[in-house]
């Protein structure tokens, strides 16, 4: 299949629209987190059965991202974007008014199902809009407003639960996500109708983009999901470890852990620098000895560098991820991109729950060093994968 190039929109205008994108559907993904106590409060609930807040639209978010790459490839990306960022910020606006629990988790689940249209297609429409030249900075971009998103997100519902309550908070959030898509509707530009379609599965050229698809992936999707898995699960297991003595940090005082997010905002943007400057592996491989380090940092019994501890980890992992996901991105062919990136996101969201409990059990039953000590396993062997399909990539 020949592939005509199309000229390609202005990077800063289509970066700024999927960040807003970003910024919207992450901070709904995550609002309910801080908020779980007063959750299981309302409703009488136990913690695990309020945590299901989150574990159902993260669940649902995983299953549809696949199908809705699929949608994209013959609708056209914009357009899943655009009904992803409205639904999921109307759906944010309604779950207040959920009369019970059950009503609220099958909401939650929608939800997820209409977050997923733009993680799984976004990285894909960059690469549609921007080329593979700028496509690193512009998924970086991406994550950045997603980091912003997820603090944002929880930060905004952490403290406006106090004088709001938890419907209030979450009603602030989502108007404020309201407003994001809004700018993304607005703004984004529309699919260039030059594009290749995703071809099906079953035909002879989907076939063939499949294989080429295979080939130099794995290093990537392998980071993706195992790098998530470390990440969510140190930071699962993070307010436990703040709140309980010798640290004994108020829960408010605990949240603002999340606050090391924005250095994975400034890191996630600079990582396509750093790819450009150091090669894709050697950026990827970097990333991941960071986030390495920071998490033994946060092993140390004083405060402060714990705090150092988790800004060195969030940064080296955003940074690895905004990497592998442009990775994906640009290597898929033009036909399979759709299929890359919900690949590459399908393993990502698997990771942060298979992880994310892993973690939780480990830190139960071990404490943090046993924690720290399987998820740097984790990330090691990320980072393995990397080498070994740089290296498989040179003798094929």
């Amino acid at each position: 299949m020949v592939v005509i190039e199309a000229p390609r929109v202005g990077t800063p205008r289509v970066s700024a629209a999927v960040a807003s994108a970003g910024l919207s559907s992450f901070a709904l993904l995550y609002a309910p987190q801080p908020v779980l106590p007063q959750l299981a409060a309302a409703y009488r609930l136990d913690p695990g059965s309020a945590s299901l807040a989150i574990g159902v639209a993260t669940a649902s978010l995983a299953v549809a991202v696949l199908p809705l790459a699929w949608v994209a490839g013959l609708a056209g990306r914009r357009r899943v974007i655009v009904w992803s960022v409205v639904v999921s910020a109307v759906i944010g606006l309604l779950l207040p008014l959920a009369p019970s629990f059950p009503v609220l988790l099958v909401m939650r689940g929608v939800q997820g199902v209409a977050i997923a249209g733009f993680a799984g297609v976004a990285a894909a429409y960059l690469a549609d809009q921007v080329g593979p030249g700028r496509l690193a900075g512009a998924v970086g971009a991406m994550i950045a407003g997603n980091s912003v998103g997820g603090m944002l997100g929880r930060l905004g519902a952490g403290f406006a639960a106090g004088p709001l309550g938890w419907q209030g908070s979450m009603a602030a959030v989502a108007g404020v996500s309201l407003v994001c898509a809004v700018f993304t509707v607005v703004t984004l530009p529309r699919d260039d109708p030059r594009q290749p379609r995703e071809e099906g599965h079953g035909s002879r050229d989907g076939r063939a983009a499949g294989g080429r698809m295979g080939m130099g992936l794995a290093g990537p999707v392998v980071v993706g999901a195992m790098a998530m898995g470390a990440f969510v699960a140190l930071y699962n297991a993070a307010g436990f470890r703040l709140a309980e003595p010798p640290l004994s940090l108020a829960p408010a005082a605990a949240s603002l852990v999340f606050l090391s997010y924005a250095m994975g905002t400034a890191s996630s943007a600079a990582a396509g620098r750093l790819a450009g400057r150091m090669g894709r592996t050697p950026a990827l491989v970097t990333a991941l000895l960071v986030t390495v380090a920071g998490s033994v940092l946060t092993a140390h019994p004083s405060l402060p560098v714990i705090a150092i501890g988790f800004a060195v980890l969030t940064a080296g992992f955003f940074a690895a991820h905004a990497i592998a996901n442009a990775w994906v991105t640009a290597e898929a062919p033009p036909e399979a991109r759709g299929r890359a990136a919900g690949v590459y996101t399908l393993c990502y969201y698997l990771g942060s729950g298979v992880g994310g409990t892993a973690g939780g059990i480990v830190y139960g039953h071990a404490g943090w060093t046993w924690l720290i000590a399987m998820t740097s396993s984790w990330l090691l062997l990320a980072a393995l994968a990397v080498l070994l399909t740089r290296r498989r990539k040179r003798l094929s």
